[in-house]
């Protein structure tokens, strides 16, 4: 029988910690119940609601050749102590049709709601067609959800003729609206990638210096601690009408960076531990990753077998468009070592250029290496969180870095260019988030030297609302450009990113929501990248 209580203590010993059981301690967290509280007796059937169960609407997501995971989460009250939901089991039944009137219903099943995992439900629909347009919805004593679209993927052997879609990251709920989600709900898209900060830990700060255009809602502590905080803190985020749309029109694919738990975080360290006065109890913190990694889960739609243990939860995988995209979908949160020097920027000195760090891990790393080596298809891209492009952020003869992303493992990342650029790794594409700002470069091995061989195109997308409304042009943006001749492209406004892809070209639209601290912004393409099959480089369409 686990006895925590004695192993919390031995983690805390002697005012130090000590690795191998703060890892054993994790272990057994994993052991436990998802919430600690088991629920006797069959599932509800026939639940009576005085309020709408499914007003956090409905979403799909990692799509197969041959199903696709349909998604809701029971709440008629969801800022309420679990969504207003009794601790009880409920049946949810769902249905899936070739039509948006759900009037030939092909598939259709029961599923149980537990608060467990907060009355969430994740389907595993299976035995589709591929390359194949689906409606869903779900229903839940006399209450029925709204119809969400979703599709499947192209059969493995195939060669589609092309693929749309968009991918967004960071949208702090107080920064800004969801304008930009209202305009990709419109574009005809067969996937969206959500990269990371899909919520924000912060508490509400009237006194901001972005003044928020709304508030979050609780807790009392301000600071998310418990399960019962994430979980409101993601329900909150899904009411938004222009959020819940976008996920109802397509599947998505999810990836997380740090604000879904705590900002700058490197697996088992705060970032406040760079400061020792106010350093993070590493038992309580490890606690409290187990709780945002739950209520993560939760509210995504992902397959059963992401279900976390504890404080761990595998996230990285590969998504397959037919033989045209091969998406390995990465986590470079979780398994990284603490960035060196700090969290901001600072030269490539030889704590960042050392080869014992690691923003991948051992095991993805591998993971990811036998991926790219497997991949039969025309483009190979990398979905994942913080930039890769090593930007001088500094004017002049100082050179300073981002230690908090792939500059700050310099050498992890080097090498990682070079296997791709030896291996001859068909097109490969880096898509990323988090910079609150849209970037376009072209990888090298290093940067830094920039007559060396372009191996790889990396596209980076801004903040879906996080940083306000930014601007278009800023003063440095000379000498940032000037200082880092592989960046073809920067802009530090609000949108997302959209990508119509074939066999013979790729071509990135940045779109640009100019004005999402007030309702009704406009949209435009602010600019349109192309790389063509087989060549390296990028063009400006």
């Amino acid at each position: 029988m686990l006895d925590l209580k004695n192993l919390r203590a031995a983690v805390r010993s002697e005012g130090r910690v000590s690795r191998r059981l703060f890892l054993a301690y994790g272990a057994a967290l994993s052991a436990l119940p998802l919430l600690g509280t088991r629920v006797e007796g069959r599932a509800n059937r026939q639940p009576k609601f005085a309020d709408d169960p499914f007003t956090l609407a409905v979403a799909s997501g990692d799509p197969t050749d041959t199903g696709v995971v349909l998604w809701t989460r029971l709440a008629p009250k969801p800022l309420e102590e679990a969504g207003g939901m009794r601790p009880e089991a409920v049946e949810v039944r769902w249905e899936l049709s070739d039509d948006a009137g759900m009037k030939n219903v092909l598939k259709s099943g029961t599923t149980t709601a537990t608060p467990q995992l907060g009355h969430s439900v994740h389907v595993v629909a299976e035995g589709l067609k591929p390359d194949r347009w689906y409606f869903y919805r779900f229903h839940c004593g006399d209450a029925t959800s709204p119809v969400g679209r979703t599709r499947t993927a192209p059969e493995r052997t195939s060669t589609p003729e092309k693929l749309n879609f968009a991918f967004a990251s960071c949208q702090h709920y107080e920064q800004g609206l969801y304008t930009a989600y209202e305009y990709m709900a419109k574009d005809e898209l067969d996937l969206v990638f959500h990269l990371g900060d899909y919520i924000y830990e912060y508490p509400h700060n009237e006194k901001a210096k972005i003044r928020p255009v709304r508030a979050h809602a609780g807790p009392k502590t301000g600071k998310l601690l418990t399960l019962e905080d994430y979980r409101n803190r993601h329900a909150q985020y899904r009411t938004d009408a222009h959020l819940q749309k976008a996920h109802a029109r397509c599947p998505w694919i999810v990836t997380w960076d740090d604000h879904e738990f705590d900002n700058n975080y490197a697996n088992d360290i705060s970032e406040k531990n760079d400061f020792p006065k106010k350093a993070v109890d590493p038992v309580e913190f490890l606690e409290q990753r187990a709780a945002a990694y739950q209520a993560y889960y939760e509210m995504m739609p992902l397959r059963p077998s992401a279900v976390p243990h504890g404080p761990n939860m595998k996230l990285y995988r590969t998504a397959h468009f037919g033989r045209l995209a091969c998406f390995q979908v990465l986590d470079t949160r979780q398994y990284r070592t603490d960035q060196p020097n700090g969290d901001g920027a600072k030269e490539l000195n030889e704590a960042a250029l050392s080869p014992k760090n690691t923003i991948l891990g051992a095991e993805q790393a591998g993971w990811l290496k036998s991926a790219l080596l497997k991949s039969t298809a025309t483009w190979n891209v990398l979905a994942q969180q913080v930039m890769m492009g090593m930007a001088d952020l500094a004017a002049g003869e100082a050179k300073k870095y981002s230690m908090d992303q792939w500059p700050g493992y310099a050498y992890e990342r080097m090498r990682l260019m070079k296997w791709i650029a030896e291996r001859k790794v068909p097109n490969p594409v880096v898509l990323t988030g988090d910079i609150h700002s849209n970037w376009v470069n072209e990888l090298r091995v290093d940067d830094r030297r920039p007559e060396d061989p372009v191996v790889a195109a990396e596209f980076v997308g801004t903040s879906i609302s996080s940083g306000g409304n930014g601007v278009k042009e800023h003063k440095g943006l000379d000498a940032l450009l000037a200082e880092n001749p592989f960046v073809k492209f920067h802009n530090r406004q609000r949108g997302y990113v959209r990508c119509a892809v074939t066999p013979k070209e790729w071509k990135s639209d940045y779109v640009i929501v100019p004005e999402v601290l007030r309702p009704g912004g406009p949209s435009e393409v602010g600019a349109s990248f192309v790389v063509e099959a087989g060549k390296v480089g990028i063009k400006k369409a």
